[in-house]
């Protein structure tokens, strides 16, 4: 069941690109949704285009053997609020200078609103129930950094990230280990585009009172 909704929810998603139908976010539970599908973009694009460019020829192969198959989905899942927290990041930047007086609540109520986004996925198969409450704990942690400094440029945000995500790669390090730039320049471009995405998208001012008024809800991006 959670296959065949994922394969609608992807088919919709291609088909509102193609034709232009890209809903708006302008309240929580679209930008709810929207950075829960960027940040699962994100990380399992990187994850499977770089393990099928790794093996080359024998890609087919690869994705065949369940051991393989084992390791992918776990690196998914692990990577997934690494996923959350750059998008987070980014989407806390471009809403901060619309807050006003409000900053504070507001980053309060969108962490709320990103880890509601966490949860709305039990502890995948891939993972222990242990490892699943961590990352969320470090989910946390990393959106309670944000408000610390100024807002990033879209480029930057990665730059803390990208060693955690590159060592989930489920490569060989000795097969890997040179191509760290390369990984690190995926993301930048990534969220590039997806900072272009949310500022075409979102009435800012909805989002603001939303976000100061009302929590998060909506469909899965991950299961699959």
């Amino acid at each position: 069941m959670h296959r065949l909704r994922a394969l609608s929810n992807e088919l919709k998603a291609a088909s509102d690109w193609l034709l232009g139908r890209r809903p708006p976010v302008n309240d929580a539970k679209t930008l709810a949704d929207f950075i829960d599908a960027q940040a699962a973009f994100l990380v399992q694009k990187g994850i499977y285009e770089y393990s099928r460019a790794r093996a080359g020829h024998y890609s087919k192969v690869l994705f065949k053997e369940q051991e393989f198959i084992g390791a992918v989905d776990k690196s998914r899942w692990l990577a997934y609020p690494i996923g959350l927290a750059m998008v987070g990041e980014l989407v806390e930047g471009v809403l901060r200078p619309l807050a006003g007086g409000n900053g504070n609540r507001q980053r309060d109520a969108l962490r709320d609103l990103i880890l509601s986004v966490f949860d709305r996925y039990p502890v995948p198969e891939a993972l222990d129930a242990g490892t699943w409450s961590e990352a969320r704990v470090e989910l946390a942690r990393r959106l309670q950094l944000v408000g610390l400094h100024p807002p990033k440029r879209a480029f930057e945000i990665a730059d803390p990230f990208v060693k955690a995500y590159f060592d989930l790669l489920p490569i060989n390090e000795s097969l890997r280990r040179s191509e760290f730039p390369t990984i690190h320049a995926y993301l930048k471009v990534t969220l590039c585009n997806v900072h272009d995405d949310l500022t075409k998208r979102m009435d800012g001012p909805s989002l603001v009172a939303a976000l100061l008024g009302t929590g998060g809800g909506g469909q899965d991006a991950l299961t699959a």
